[in-house]
């Protein structure tokens, strides 16, 4: 039994103190209600964590297109510093070949000239007739081939340079049309799909925040729930042992020590629980009444009043939380009754054992203590020995 009254302690401590019902003692159908706003939570969650999930496959699609298109776009920019290097190699090879043409139009314009100076008769049958002599006639031979090589030389390479150069400037011009053509295309693809990535990344934030916010209410749902129920548990338990105990005989009016443990520390300063002490004597004396399962303000159960009264006094969740009365016992540390300072807690039992506690109060000092007795004398300033079944040691918070 213990064991599971710790365990009831960590599954309390996990529920904030703002969750409990403001209500005493919640029904059954506001816990089926908070049943149906957690499954209302929960497929709400689930479908928005089915649509993230869409979401963030189509981004995974979209950022491998958008990584390929880089890389082509990567690519599609060196070649076109390839293609532009050719370029510059190709206009090189214009220059020269415009230079090549440039000198072919003067050797030919030389021969012309030439032939203009010595006349147009200068022919093989002209230097013949015309010869002085052997001498002349040799030397006009000569004139003529040498005239004649240059001539077809020349044509030739003016030929072959405005070909080198047609054909260098049309390569040229072609590969950076081409290429910046395919470069800007490339561009465009890689702009869309980075677009479309960027978008679906949006969407996906989007999603995401959605999920967590849902997440984030399915949780306090799920807590409220928890809370609701825990509070009626521990409100019938209470309830129960209540009972329990005026109807059981032969109880002691002190119970003996079977060894009985706590926790180990304490949490509570002599100022805490001069503080807790205080609210409690002011809820008796503006004579609040006895609700089961009420923390307050205008109603009180037992455990409700000492749990309001520690945290009016500073005490808060995590530290502090509702509790009744058997796990009040085990979640403070063990004083024994002639050691008890005010504000430490007071306890009893119908058998002398933790899981059949039924009442719980606040220590005032010499031997009183502030408590919500029950709902038919109220809330009360009594002797601790007014009432049988005290166990052998006080809690200190």
């Amino acid at each position: 039994m213990v064991k599971k009254l710790i365990t009831a302690i960590v599954i309390s401590s996990l529920v904030p103190a703002a969750a409990i019902a403001a209500t005493p003692k919640p029904t059954q159908a506001q816990i089926d209600a908070a049943k149906k706003i957690e499954a209302e939570k929960k497929a709400a969650a689930d479908a928005a964590a089915k649509k993230l999930s869409s979401a963030k496959k189509t981004l995974q699609q979209l950022t491998l297109i958008a990584t390929a298109k880089r890389k082509i776009y990567l690519a599609a920019q060196n070649d076109l510093k390839i293609k532009t290097n050719q370029a510059l190699i190709a206009a090189k090879h214009l220059q020269i070949a415009q230079a090549s043409v440039s000198t072919g139009k003067r050797n030919i314009g030389k021969l012309a000239v030439n032939a203009y100076v010595m006349g147009g008769g200068f022919t093989d049958l002209d230097s013949l007739l015309n010869a002085d002599g052997p001498q002349d006639l040799a030397d006009r031979l000569s004139a003529l081939d040498t005239l004649g090589e240059n001539n077809s030389t020349a044509l030739a390479r003016f030929k072959s340079a405005e070909v080198v150069a047609s054909a260098a400037r049309t390569a040229a011009e072609s590969a950076q049309k081409a290429q910046a053509v395919a470069t800007l295309k490339v561009a465009a693809a890689k702009k869309e799909a980075d677009q479309a990535a960027a978008l679906q990344k949006e969407e996906v934030d989007k999603l995401q925040a959605v999920q967590d916010k849902l997440a984030k209410e399915l949780a306090v749902a799920q807590k409220t729930r928890l809370t609701l129920e825990q509070q009626r548990q521990l409100a019938l338990l209470e309830e129960a042992n209540a009972g329990q105990a005026i109807l059981t005989p032969d109880q002691s009016k002190i119970w003996p020590d079977i060894g009985f443990t706590g926790r180990s520390s304490t949490r509570s300063t002599e100022s805490i629980r001069t503080a807790a002490v205080a609210y409690a004597a002011a809820q008796v004396q503006a004579k609040k009444k006895y609700v089961w399962g009420s923390e307050g303000p205008t109603t009180f159960d037992c455990s409700g009043l000492v749990y309001a009264a520690y945290r009016s006094a500073g005490l808060t969740w995590p530290n502090w939380d509702r509790l009744n009365s058997s796990l009040y016992w085990v979640a403070s540390k063990r004083v024994p009754i002639s050691e008890m300072v005010p504000g430490d807690l007071v306890f009893y039992s119908y058998k002398g054992t933790v899981s059949t506690i039924h009442h719980i109060a606040i220590y005032a000092g010499n031997g009183m203590m502030w408590e919500a007795h029950n709902k038919d004398k109220d809330l009360l300033y009594s002797s601790i020995y007014s009432i049988k079944g005290l166990m052998p040691y006080g809690g200190r918070v």
